[in-house]
C-alpha cells in the first residue's frame, strides 16, 4: 500500500492544480451541522477538472459528500472517465485546531462510488487526500483504498454501454 506522506511543494504542477481546485470547491460547502467543509476535484481523462463540495441537510441521511457531489456533477456534464480525484477537508475555524493537519479520506459510500467510476473508466483512479492546510497529502489508488471492491462485475452487469 502506497501511503507515504507527500509534501505539497513536491507535487507535480497538475497535482497541485487539482488540489487547489478541491480547496476552491471546499469554499462552497453547505455544512451548518458538522461545520466540516470538504472539497473534491475530479480530473477527467481529457484533463478537465470537475469539482464538488459537501452538502448537508437537516435530514442527515440526505447529505452528500464532496466526492459524490463531484461525481454527480461530472455525470451531469457527460463525463464518466476519470484519472484522479483530490480531496481536502477543513473544520470551520480550524486554524487553531489539530484537524487542519489531518488527512481527509473518503467515507465508505464515496469509496464505493469512486470504485465504480474506476470500473467505468477502466483505470485505477488515483486518490489524493490532503491535510486541511494542503501541506501534506497521501496518494493511493481506489483499489488500495477499497481492496476487493464489489462492483458491476460481481453482479454480472455489463457497463460498457455507459462509458462515454
Amino acid at each position: 500500500m502506497n501511503n507515504k506522506i507527500i509534501k505539497y511543494h513536491t507535487l507535480s504542477p497538475s497535482q497541485k492544480q487539482l488540489l487547489d481546485a478541491a480547496e476552491n470547491a471546499l469554499c462552497q460547502a453547505y455544512n451548518p451541522y458538522s461545520k466540516f467543509s470538504v472539497g473534491a476535484a475530479l480530473l477527467t481523462q481529457n484533463q478537465e477538472i470537475i469539482t464538488g463540495a459537501n452538502v448537508e441537510n437537516a435530514a442527515y441521511g440526505s447529505c452528500i459528500c464532496a466526492e459524490r457531489a463531484a461525481l454527480v456533477h461530472a455525470n451531469a456534464l457527460g463525463y464518466r472517465k476519470f484519472e484522479a480525484i483530490a480531496i481536502i477537508g477543513r473544520l470551520e475555524n480550524s486554524e487553531a485546531h489539530e484537524s487542519v493537519g489531518t488527512i481527509t479520506s473518503p467515507c465508505g459510500a464515496c469509496r464505493q462510488m469512486l470504485f465504480e467510476a474506476s470500473q467505468l473508466a477502466e483505470y485505477d483512479l488515483e486518490v489524493m487526500m490532503a491535510t486541511g492546510d494542503k501541506s501534506e497529502a497521501v496518494i493511493m489508488t481506489i483499489s488500495e483504498l477499497l481492496p476487493y471492491g464489489f462492483g458491476p462485475g460481481q453482479l454480472g452487469v455489463d457497463i460498457r454501454a455507459f462509458r462515454t
